[in-house]
């Protein structure tokens, strides 16, 4: 298991399959309106926990490779493209123009908190 620990991938692997998790968490149940609102929470809430289940050893492994700074903008650049992917895919909203320029203009901001440290 210590291989894994140390490796690069590791962290990144992690969070975009806890996003991927979280994503349908929290937005899933939009494709089921018509169940009762306590079934859709508690889908949520078990989803959610299996994310936490990769969330929380991928920032905590990835803490001895990345910065915190790093992890989170890691977190932000993830969760928009599974978002992107996941409303486009599973719930049919066409992102616009707009999108890509707000989400290009956030990857501007990672580049930036990358710069001078690979």
């Amino acid at each position: 298991m210590s291989f894994l620990i140390n490796s690069t991938l590791t962290p990144i692997i992690l969070l975009i399959f806890s996003n991927v998790f979280m994503t349908f968490a929290w937005y899933g149940h939009l494709r089921f309106k018509d169940q009762p609102l306590y079934v859709v929470i508690a889908a949520s809430w078990a989803i959610a926990l299996f994310e936490y289940c990769l969330a929380v050893p991928a920032n905590r492994w990835g803490s001895s490779i990345f910065s915190v700074a790093q992890l989170k903008t890691m977190q932000e650049v993830i969760t928009l493209s599974v978002f992107a992917g996941f409303s486009t895919f599973y719930l049919k909203e066409p992102l616009g123009w707009n999108h890509a320029v707000g989400f290009a203009l956030i990857a501007a901001g990672a580049f930036f908190i990358f710069k001078g440290k690979v």
